[in-house]
């Protein structure tokens, strides 16, 4: 045996015989057959299964119980994978060259290892016990007896997870509801917001998913005695370990097996302008023109529930444009996208008794059920009705035709709000099980029916789907949520970035906020502004808020309005490295904003840290969250040096350093040794011409070697990576004695043209003067800037070829 071999067996020994499991369970029996190992004991079966070398799933069947139903997350199919099987005294181990199970067969214990590492075990594992209310959920989550999955956890792990909430980013310490409910105008702190999720992840670079919608709880240590428990009323006791080697790794790994988002529209990474709401078809075409009036870009329009009723209560469930208010709405949408703007719809999953499809709801039978199979009428804060059931086949349909009658108008987003569900009686009854069991997912196969319905009437469109709640790997319908009805204060704004960043590293990329705050009448100019610098980077820019202050910046201060519009224009001209962001989430599940611990997993003092994140790989952004501030502290990652954006100012990288604010941005470095890309500046991404680059690339004589790829299509079709419709541009430097070489490589799919592109190139940080520049081997003009040490060149690069650039520099 040899020393490797006898390492690994002493780490799983010494750490099954430190953590011990229920000592009521007992071994009887194991057995492996198509890849599925199982384990028999006196009170159930464990059944072992690989989705891949680093996805592990285990579900416990207890005696007496049959097979669950299948996922309503995952839709990963297994991979064949080799596995390797061990029985060495009371240990049987089962796994494939990354992630394995070890069964101690007495005293009974389960653990999991990670490249003969170790991940994580069971302490008790499956047990009842009696249900511990919580003040937060009492009313929701009703129950005496609750099953419950144990872990043991290790003294100084960092957790994260369970959705989105504003705790501070370690999440350990807190017992926490899995039920989706709003928080309205919450600020700093908040335990339950709109989009729960049963996903933990632990700074030792592995992430559990709990693989049960019904509601209950996780406990993440909150009493101190290095536990971890999964709490259910019922259902699936099923998990997936899912491991990596990197944090980027465990993100991809994951959003392999809950499923990847859908590319977005080119449009959704716009302006948006929104508010609650737009009274009319004039106040809304009035509002656009004004935009255009000011010169501040726009690519969408949100309409809130006005279009369909004068009035917030008794409207829900008309799904009808009020005439009176919105005379023409095809007329209107026309007018819309004439000007380049694109109109999105609110949506409410509710039919109320005053609405004037009450009848037909009831007539055609779409509503869920009480417990005696009559339609679940409930009383809430928007009037009296009942919810859909769209787990029902016939309320599928009917919600889904409702979508395609607005899609006929020329609607080409659709917003799903209230979806957690807002208000859903634990007495209700659909289709395929309980309000209890179905309450979580409501949001997420709502974000399902949305999004076929706009691919149904549109198939050669994205689909835009804004939701407010949703479920484990709803991401692969296209969901884009937000962080909900955020305080407009200084409080609200300060655990926007947490939150995204959270979910973000639980599959959903598209988290972001409501720009300035959505609730409360405060007029805070500085606020605004703070707010709206730091929507640049983030994924979705939408100004939004009750109508008592305007979120629009075209009806803000002067000073205002300037700052407003100079953050804009800053986000549109970010348009070709912020679609490349979108499309490397859909092809490898990153995230668009990324804490900083991804960059340096073994710094310790970056587990809490967010004051300071990526913006996809080469971005660094320090948003102000504090009123009156005249400067703050930045962190640095180690490994690179950073430019300040604005000044060109070189930071050596694994410092903390204060810097002194602009009121105009926040301070926001690029890394050294990456190509960004610009745009020329536009009022709508329709007029987005990829044909120009503005291509800043920010030099450092210590880096040899570097290389970025971006990539173009259409902007608009939902299959260009399948259908071979797309350019990747590849930029490369590279240090050759004196030389600074730059080349310039396309790679174009076979149905994709390709065009000549003008680049405008920019190098930064040449002490001097080059002493030769050559394009191709012919000499080549540029302009040099001594103050800012700034190289601009002109060329016209055709990419049916390849093109080098070769700076003599001098020392």
């Amino acid at each position: 045996m040899t020393k490797s071999n006898l390492s690994i067996i002493f780490i799983v020994l010494a750490f099954t015989s430190i953590l011990g499991q229920n000592p009521d369970r007992t071994y009887k029996s194991h057995s492996e057959a198509n890849g599925i190992f199982s384990v028999t004991t006196n009170d159930g079966k464990y059944i072992f299964k690989f989705y891949s070398n680093d996805i592990l799933e285990t579900t416990f069947l207890p005696e007496g119980e049959s097979q669950m139903d299948e996922s309503h997350a995952v839709v990963m199919i297994p991979k064949e994978v080799e596995t390797t099987y061990k029985y060495v005294g009371n240990n049987i181990t089962f796994g494939t060259e990354g992630i394995s199970v070890t069964v101690t067969t007495d005293p009974f214990k389960i653990n999991y290892t990670y490249d003969g590492d170790p991940l994580i075990s069971e302490k008790r594992g499956y047990y009842k016990s009696k249900h511990q209310p919580m003040d937060l959920v009492k009313e929701h989550i009703i129950a005496d007896q609750s099953e419950k999955i144990e872990f043991n956890l290790t003294k100084d792990e960092v957790l994260y997870g369970a959705g989105s909430r504003a705790l501070g980013m370690n999440r350990r310490g807190y017992r926490l509801p899995l039920y989706n409910r709003a928080h309205y105008g919450y600020q700093s702190y908040s335990e339950l917001l709109n989009y729960t999720l049963p996903v933990v992840l632990s700074s030792n670079k592995y992430l559990i998913h709990f693989d049960n919608s019904t509601i209950g709880y996780l406990d993440l240590d909150s009493a101190n005695n290095n536990t971890l428990t999964y709490e259910t009323l019922s259902g699936r006791k099923t998990y997936q370990i899912v491991a990596g080697n990197s944090w980027y790794d465990v993100v991809e790994n994951y959003t392999d097996l809950t499923g990847k988002q859908p590319l977005l529209p080119r449009w959704a990474l716009g302006n948006f302008s929104s508010r609650f709401g737009y009274h009319s078809q004039d106040e809304t075409l009035n509002t656009i023109k004004k935009f255009r009036d000011e010169e501040i870009p726009v690519d969408a329009v949100i309409i809130d529930l006005y279009w369909f009723g004068k009035e917030i209560q008794g409207t829900l469930g008309n799904f009808e444009f009020y005439k009176d208010s919105f005379p023409d709405p095809e007329q209107m949408i026309k007018v819309l996208e004439s000007q380049n703007v694109e109109t999105t719809l609110i949506t409410e999953p509710y039919v109320l008794q005053t609405s004037n499809k009450w009848d037909e709801a009831i007539k055609e039978d779409l509503l869920a059920k009480d417990s005696i199979g009559n339609p679940a009428i409930f009383e809430f804060y928007f009037g009296k009705g009942g919810i859909i059931d769209i787990f029902n086949p016939k309320g599928e349909t009917w919600f889904k035709n409702i979508y395609k009658e607005l899609s006929d108008y020329g609607v080409n987003g659709f917003w799903g709000d209230l979806g957690e569900p807002e208000a859903l009686p634990n007495w209700v009854n659909f289709e395929t099980g309980t309000a209890d069991e179905l309450h979580n997912i409501y949001g997420h196969n709502w974000a399902k029916l949305v999004y076929e319905a706009s691919l149904e009437s549109n198939p050669n469109g994205r689909p835009f789907v804004l939701m407010r709640a949703g479920y484990s790997g709803s991401q692969r319908y296209g969901m884009i949520p937000w962080t909900g009805d955020v305080s407009r204060s200084w409080g609200g704004l300060k655990p926007q970035v947490e939150i995204a960043l959270q979910m973000g590293m639980q599959g959903i990329a598209y988290m972001h906020s409501d720009l300035g705050g959505f609730a409360g009448a405060n007029l805070d100019d500085e606020l605004y502004v703070r707010w709206l610098q730091y929507g640049v980077f983030q994924p979705i820019f939408r100004p939004h808020a009750h109508e008592d202050v305007a979120s629009e910046p075209v009806f803000r201060s002067e000073k205002a309005k300037q700052l407003a519009n100079f953050a804009i224009q800053m986000r549109y001209r970010m348009l070709p490295y912020n679609y490349n962001l979108m499309v490397k989430n859909h092809i490898e599940g990153s995230p668009l904003m990324r804490p900083l611990f991804f960059e340096e997993p073994y710094n310790n003092k970056l587990l809490n840290y967010s004051k300071a994140y990526l913006w996809g790989d080469d971005i660094l952004v320090s948003p102000v969250l504090e009123a009156g501030k005249m400067s703050q502290e930045v962190y640095f990652p180690e490994g690179s040096k950073w430019f300040d954006i604005e000044t060109d100012e070189i930071i050596e990288g694994g410092q903390t350093k204060t810097i002194t604010l602009n009121e105009s941005f926040i301070p926001v470095y690029a890394r050294a040794g990456s190509f960004i890309p610009l745009a020329k500046p536009m009022q709508s991404v329709k007029e987005y011409d990829d044909n120009y680059i503005q291509l800043h690339y920010y030099h450092d004589p210590l880096i040899d070697e570097s290389e970025r790829a971006f990539y173009f299509d259409d902007g608009t079709s939902p299959n260009s990576i399948r259908n071979e419709d797309y350019q990747i541009l590849e930029f490369e430097s590279e240090i050759e004695g004196s030389w600074l070489e730059i080349d310039f490589e396309a790679d174009t799919a076979q149905n994709y043209e390709a065009k000549t592109k003008y680049i405008q190139l920019i190098v930064h940080n040449l002490e001097k003067l080059p002493k030769k520049i050559k394009l191709d081997n012919e000499k080549a003009n540029g302009t040099y800037n001594s103050d800012n040490k700034t190289l601009t060149l002109n060329i016209n690069w055709d990419t049916k070829q390849e093109k080098q650039l070769r700076i003599k520099l001098r020392k």
